[in-house]
């Protein structure tokens, strides 16, 4: 994966994982190996002895005996235009499940364990669904889906979920403002993680948006970034050098709820002029509706606009005003060298971006606006659940030790993969 050429040119110890306390010198060098596989999804021996600072033997010999427990698996690659061996961790060893609800759908999907989307279902909900409901629908998907792919339960080492609601680090319940009012006040990990058998881990999903893009989308190579999810929610993901950012109780990147007119329209939050009620994608489509009915969606607002329709372009370019308004302030505290344009709103590109950028450099600090760079998201509709599948691996060395000890020579024949981030 060619974003290692970014993650290698960093200061030792900024990424790499630590081999914490094992009980031997091979299980650390084991846990080292396997939580840089873990974060990496493939890397070639050489950039594994780099990435990890063991010697290059060291390397091969993990590598050779976890290929023959059927934990690892090699393949031919080049690197540099050389010929090299491509180390991933073996589809037998393990898959992963990730699920992304927005206000109104679900996405879930299995990926394996170097992060390869094996299958993919995403339905429509109620925006006003009980969190059980929601989690049975969940586990419905699952059940199809690894019956689809011909994988048994028992490899779902992990989950991750993302919900478009704060997450309280401390108790794990769902805040509120939400998207999802049936979830407010519930340990979704907890609860999720009873219905599914699995180790469940949740978390908002902007953060999660921007710990894919800081993985690998636009965000590669920023030691601070922004990730702005401009959808029906308007949040932000905050990562500092390269760290997740959730503030003392989770609930840091909340700029949907800056107030922007104190007397402006009420909030579902129960302040009034927030920018998300300026900027949500059903705040810009209502606007819209008298003139344009109420059939449009954004997709076909960007379009219209493209083609000459005046107020859609105006709509557009009036919402890049007011995020720009709330990124100026949040460059001047945050002062991140890069801002990550998500969510729906990304697909106008220049037609937001444009005016985002202007009210940064009106409104910044100008030491602050000049540093950063704003840019739109690589990864698409799919940031949130690539983030899904990054905080579902998290934590799953031991049981990947353990697979290491108990797993058969032989892995299951691989499935057709869709190329991660499409």
């Amino acid at each position: 994966m060619r974003f290692m050429d970014t993650i290698l040119g960093v200061e030792p110890n900024s990424r790499r994982p630590s081999p914490g306390s094992p009980t031997s010198l091979k299980e650390a060098n084991q846990e080292r190996l396997l939580e840089a596989l873990r974060f990496a999804g493939t890397m070639t021996q050489a950039e594994l002895a780099r990435f990890t600072g063991l010697a290059p033997s060291t390397v091969s010999n993990i590598v050779r005996e976890l290929t023959a427990s059927g934990l690892l698996r090699v393949s031919p690659t080049v690197s540099h235009g050389r010929t090299a061996q491509a180390v991933r961790l073996s589809r037998g060893a393990g898959v992963l499940v990730a699920a992304d609800f927005g206000h109104r759908h679900l996405t879930v999907a299995i990926a394996d364990l170097a992060y390869e989307v094996l299958g993919l279902e995403r339905i429509e909900l109620d925006w006003n669904h009980r969190v059980h409901d929601g989690l049975a629908e969940v586990d419905r998907m699952v059940d199809a889906l690894l019956a689809s792919l011909g994988i048994g339960r028992e490899l779902v080492v992990g989950a991750g979920m993302g919900l478009p609601a704060p997450i309280d680090v401390r108790t794990g319940q769902v805040g509120a403002p939400s998207q999802l009012p049936g979830w407010v006040g519930v340990d979704a990990a907890a609860l999720a993680a009873e219905r599914l058998g699995v180790p469940v881990r949740v978390d908002n999903d902007a953060n999660l948006g921007a710990l894919a893009e800081d993985r690998w989308g636009a965000g590669r190579g920023a030691r601070n970034l922004a990730y702005l999810k401009l959808s029906d929610g308007v949040g932000a993901g905050l990562v500092i050098r390269g760290e997740l950012y959730q503030g003392s109780v989770g609930t840091a990147g909340e700029i949907g709820h800056a107030t922007m007119n104190e007397f402006g329209a009420l909030c579902r939050c129960g302040n009034r002029g927030c920018l998300e009620t300026m900027v949500a994608t059903s705040a810009l489509l209502a606007q819209l509706a008298p003139h344009h009915g109420d059939e449009l969606s954004i997709a076909d607002v960007v379009r219209l606009a493209r083609s000459g329709d005046v107020a859609c372009r105006r709509v557009l370019e009036d919402a890049g005003h007011h995020v720009g308004v709330a990124v100026a302030n949040l460059c001047n505290v945050f002062n991140p060298d890069r801002i990550i344009v998500g969510g729906e709103l990304a697909q106008a590109e220049e037609l937001v971006t444009d005016a985002v950028r202007r009210a940064v450099h009106r409104q910044g600090i100008p030491s602050a606006a000049q540093a950063v760079e704003l840019v739109t998201a690589e990864l698409g509709a799919r940031s949130q659940l690539l983030g899904a599948l990054v905080i579902a691996s998290d934590g799953a060395s031991s049981a990947l030790l353990a697979a290491a000890r108990t797993a058969e020579p032989a892995e299951p024949a691989d499935a057709a993969v869709a190329p991660l981030g499409t």
